[in-house]
């Protein structure tokens, strides 16, 4: 397991496992390429999510962005306060910015995704 049970997508998600919970958000570099953030659309408590599938948008002064589910599983929690202070995700992305916990279907779908060393490498490239 990565550490601090964090793994990245190519998208620019990351997940924290915290026993059979994955919290999700947006990476520090997908913020920064996002500019101000303006408003996060979060699905329900309840919603079953596949791998890929759209989760949510992000809207900034720059771009709409999708949100895309790095794992399986079930929404428990949406960061409900990210409606009131967006500006959330900018200042603290991998922290209070966080977007969603989904209850894991399967832990495996974490063996698809990069540890940090990875991601580090795949956004110097961009």
């Amino acid at each position: 397991m990565p550490e601090n049970n964090l793994y990245f997508t190519k998208s620019h998600e990351w997940v924290r496992v915290d026993g059979e919970t994955a919290v999700i958000g947006i990476t520090q570099h997908a913020q920064e390429e996002l500019g101000d953030v303006a408003l996060v659309q979060l699905p329900e408590p309840g919603r079953i999510l596949q791998v890929d599938e759209v989760f949510g948008e992000v809207e900034s002064i720059k771009a709409v962005s999708e949100l895309y589910a790095p794992v399986r599983g079930e929404v428990v929690e949406a960061n409900d306060s990210l409606q009131t202070a967006p500006e959330q995700v900018n200042n603290d992305p991998l922290g209070d910015g966080w977007m969603i916990k989904v209850r894991l279907s399967d832990t495996s779908d974490l063996k698809s995704l990069m540890d940090g060393t990875a991601y580090d490498a795949l956004v110097k490239d961009l």
